[in-house]
């Protein structure tokens, strides 16, 4: 049964950093890329963070650029997303996605001081 577990979030200064876990189980985790997605209150879902399989190729958009850092440990079967510079606008539910496998339930950050 495939299943993914989200930790790390919650509520952080305005400026501040914070780091998303996404646990993976039930496939084989080294074998697909992984995405991170967050979607704010009344806003479309957002491509925050792209990793690709290995680990060894990264994609984010303008708007997380420099401050967003996805990565990956394929033992652990585990991605996280490190965020600094946090600011308000960045405050969203976060959630991990695997193509063709599913997607986390979701975590909330919240960035205020």
């Amino acid at each position: 049964q495939v299943q993914f577990g989200e930790s790390g979030g919650g509520l952080v200064q305005p400026g501040g950093s914070m780091r998303l876990s996404c646990v993976a189980s039930g496939f084989t985790f080294s074998s697909y890329s992984l995405n991170w997605y967050r979607q704010a209150p009344g806003k479309e879902r957002e491509l925050v963070a792209t990793i690709t399989r290995a680990g060894d190729n990264t994609i984010y958009p303008a708007s997380v650029h420099g401050r967003f850092t996805v990565s990956r440990d394929n033992v652990k079967d585990t991605s996280y997303l490190q965020m600094r510079d946090l600011r308000a606008r960045d405050a969203a539910v976060c959630c991990c996605k695997v193509p063709q496998k599913g997607r986390g339930h979701g975590i909330q950050v919240t960035v205020s001081s």
